[in-house]
C-alpha cells in the first residue's frame, strides 16, 4: 500500500466495544451523532467512551475519536467536539466548501473528514473540489434514504485510478470476508467498516473484528499503529 493503513470502525455505541476494538488494532473509532439513526449517541455518551479509552495503555488510547455528523449546525458539531473530546469531524450530508473552512477556523486541529455518497463516478468530480480544503476524503454508497451504513459497496473496479489531493478512506458494504478484495482494486490511505462487522445497528460483533484484523494482517497491507 505504500503507507500503513488507517482501520476506521464506525457507529460505536458502547464502552466497552469501544475499549476492545481499539485493542484489536482499530486506528479510529467513528460515533454516530445524528439523531434519527439507530447508532446515535450523545455528546455525554462519547465524553464516557473518551474516558474509558483513555484509561487504555498507551498503544490504545491513541485511536483516534471521530463524530459523524450530517447537516448538522456548527454549534452542535462545536459542542460534542468538546464534550465528547473528539480528534475529528466526519460530514456526511451536504455540508458546503465554506462551511468545512468555517470549521476549520474555529478547531484548526480537528481532522476534517467530508464523506461523499457515490451514485456514479460522474460523483468523483466532488471530490477535487473538497480535497483541496478537507483533511481526508470518504467515499460511501449512496442511497436515497439513509446516509451511511447502508451495508451496500462501491463500484471497486471504477476507482483503481481514483487518487485525489488528500488521502481517502473507502467505506460502504466492506466486511471481513471482501476487504482484501476491495483493497486489491483500490488504493486508499484508510478503510472504514459499520454494518458489516455488527450483530444489529451500534451494536459491534467483537468475533468479526477481531477476523477483519486478522485477514488485514495477513494480507499484503501494513497497519498503521502495527
Amino acid at each position: 500500500m505504500g503507507t500503513s493503513l488507517r482501520v476506521k470502525i464506525c457507529g460505536i455505541t458502547r464502552p466497552h466495544q469501544a475499549q476492545a476494538i481499539a485493542r484489536l488494532g482499530a486506528t479510529d473509532l467513528g460515533f454516530i451523532c445524528v439523531e434519527s439513526s439507530p447508532r446515535f449517541v450523545t455528546p455525554e455518551q462519547i465524553g464516557e467512551m473518551a474516558t474509558a479509552l483513555a484509561s487504555e495503555p498507551e498503544a490504545h488510547s491513541k485511536v483516534q475519536r471521530i463524530g459523524v455528523f450530517v447537516n448538522a449546525p456548527l454549534s452542535v458539531i462545536a459542542r460534542t467536539i468538546q464534550m465528547g473530546k473528539l480528534n475529528g469531524v466526519q460530514l456526511h450530508g451536504e455540508e458546503t466548501p465554506e462551511f468545512c473552512q468555517q470549521l476549520q477556523q474555529q478547531f484548526p486541529h480537528v481532522e476534517r473528514i467530508k464523506a461523499l455518497r457515490i451514485r456514479s463516478l460522474e460523483a468523483l468530480s466532488q471530490a477535487a473540489i473538497y480535497a483541496s480544503i478537507v483533511d481526508t476524503l470518504l467515499l460511501d454508497a449512496y442511497h436515497p434514504q439513509v446516509a451511511g451504513g447502508t451495508g451496500q459497496t462501491l463500484d471497486w473496479p471504477g476507482l483503481r485510478r481514483f487518487q485525489p489531493q488528500c488521502p481517502w478512506l473507502l467505506a460502504g458494504g466492506l466486511t471481513p470476508d471482501n476487504v482484501l478484495t476491495a483493497l486489491a482494486e483500490v488504493r486508499p490511505q484508510g478503510i472504514d467498516l459499520s454494518s458489516g462487522v455488527e450483530r444489529a445497528p451500534g451494536d459491534k460483533d467483537l468475533a468479526k473484528v477481531a477476523q477483519l484484523f486478522q485477514r488485514l494482517r495477513a494480507g499484503p497491507i501494513s497497519l498503521a499503529g502495527g
